[in-house]
Parts: C-alpha cells; structure tokens; sequence
C-alpha cells in the first residue's frame, strides 16, 4: 500500500545529496547506463520533494540537490568504484528508487536497503564459472564447433575464469589479467589443432577467449552516447577498447606459442 513521506520524515538537501552521490556511484559501477542512472535519481529526489542536478563524469559523480522554493541546498561529489558488472545489484537499486517513490520505504530503511544491496551481492563462484564456460561452448556450437571443440572451449573457458577470479581477487590490473587469462585460454583452445582431434579446430581457437569480450561496455557507451553523454561513452568505449585489445595481445601470444597460423 503507498503511503506518503512526511515532511518531518523527509531528509535534508544535504543527507539526500550524500546518499543519492553514494547510489549513483555505486550503480553506475556496477554496469549502468547514465540515462538509468538520472532516471533513479530524480525519481528518488522528486519523492522526497526535491529536485536533483547530475553531472557525470568518466571517474566522478557530481550531485547538487535542492528544495524548490527553500534555502534548502547541497551538492556532493563521490568517486565511481571499479567493481564487477552486476546486473544484480543494478535490478535491485532500481526497484529501491521505485519503493521510495512509490513511498513504501522511509528514507532511513532506503538507507539500510542501499547498504545491504551493496554489501550482500551473493555469487556462488563455481555456478558463475559452470555457466559461463556453458555459455562460451554454446557459443563454439554457434560458429559451427564439433562437439569435440566445444568441450576443449568449455575447459579452456573454466580454467581462463578460474585464473581470472585468482587475479582480480589478489588485486591485479583487469587489463592484465584480461591479457594473461586470454593467453591460457588460447593455449588451452588450440589442443585440438596441436594433437590434430575434432573437425573444427580452428573453431575452438577462436571462441576460446569470447567470454573476456567485454560487450556490455561497449554497449553502454553506445547508449550514452545516444543520450548525449559524450564524455563516458567516449570513456567506456576507450576502456572497452583497451580491454580489447589486451585479449587479442593474449590470445595471439598464444597462438604462436602454439605455433599457429593466424592467417
């Protein structure tokens, strides 16, 4: 049932500011678009009575929150993190912005809600590396590969995923991470070609490594772009690129270590 925020349970420009600065950050860290992201926040503002101005940038999220017709001002700024893609966390903080609009939850309870999202997001490693080496084999069969090379893909992608949470989880650059995983699994993948099994090796080789293509960046600069937000979708699309072209590095490392020809 909707109920409606008091003016006494309401919080200030400055609280609002603080935690919407936190939200945007944290939601766009976690793989939203900037168009979602001013969606969320001036539905979050407008239920508190106020109004909120967003400028972000690549790194940054400068917030400035107000009452109209008040004295009633305050901005923050707060660094975007660089976490893993989330679709998780991204659902669940869009679902919070609408219970507070809707007026189900008070401010303090959104509070506790955002912290308990952020803190708790729960995934089993081994189901994550179970369906993405599936995901990546389907993707074999998809360009043709023999049952043969989509089991050397499924391997090749559970040991590429594996080294890949070893890595990020000691705190090493993703690019070179991106690189290292991408060159293990191209090694893996080309063991159909090396001990000449299967009828697509070549297959195998090559969606080896589908699984660090980073899509959904690419994606979101696509989108902001679309919405004018020039300057991170240039930024997303220059990290994507780079994520790019540190797998092809890898995965070309790898096939000439294993000796073959790429073209």
């Amino acid at each position: 049932m909707k109920t409606t925020t008091s003016d006494s349970a309401r919080p200030s420009a400055g609280e609002l500011s603080l935690f919407l600065s936190q939200y945007s950050a944290r939601l766009l860290g976690a793989g939203a678009t900037c168009i979602r992201l001013e969606k969320n926040a001036a539905r979050i503002a407008k239920a508190y009575g106020k109004e909120a101005e967003i400028s972000i940038m690549p790194r940054h999220v400068h917030l400035s929150v107000w009452a109209p017709g008040s004295t009633d001002t305050a901005a923050s700024i707060a660094a975007i993190g660089h976490t893993a893609i989330s679709f998780r966390i991204n659902t669940k903080l869009s679902e919070l912005s609408w219970e507070i609009a809707d007026g189900k939850v008070d401010f303090a309870t959104a509070a506790k809600r955002f912290d308990r999202i952020v803190r708790d997001d729960r995934r089993d490693p081994r189901t994550v590396l179970f369906l993405v080496a599936l995901a990546n084999a389907s993707f074999c069969r998809l360009f043709g590969g023999d049952f043969i090379a989509m089991t050397t893909v499924c391997l090749a992608t559970a040991a590429g995923y594996h080294l890949k949470l070893l890595l990020l989880g000691r705190g090493v650059d993703i690019r070179l991470t991106v690189l290292v995983c991408a060159f293990a699994s191209a090694v893996l993948g080309a063991t159909d070609t090396l001990f000449s099994i299967g009828e697509t090796p070549s297959v195998a080789s090559g969606t080896s490594v589908l699984y660090l293509v980073p899509g959904i960046p690419f994606l979101n600069s696509f989108s902001d772009l679309l919405y004018r937000h020039y300057l991170c979708a240039f930024s997303r699309f220059v990290d994507a690129l780079v994520l790019t072209c540190s797998l092809s590095i890898g995965l070309c490392a790898g096939m000439l270590l294993m000796n073959i020809r790429m073209f």
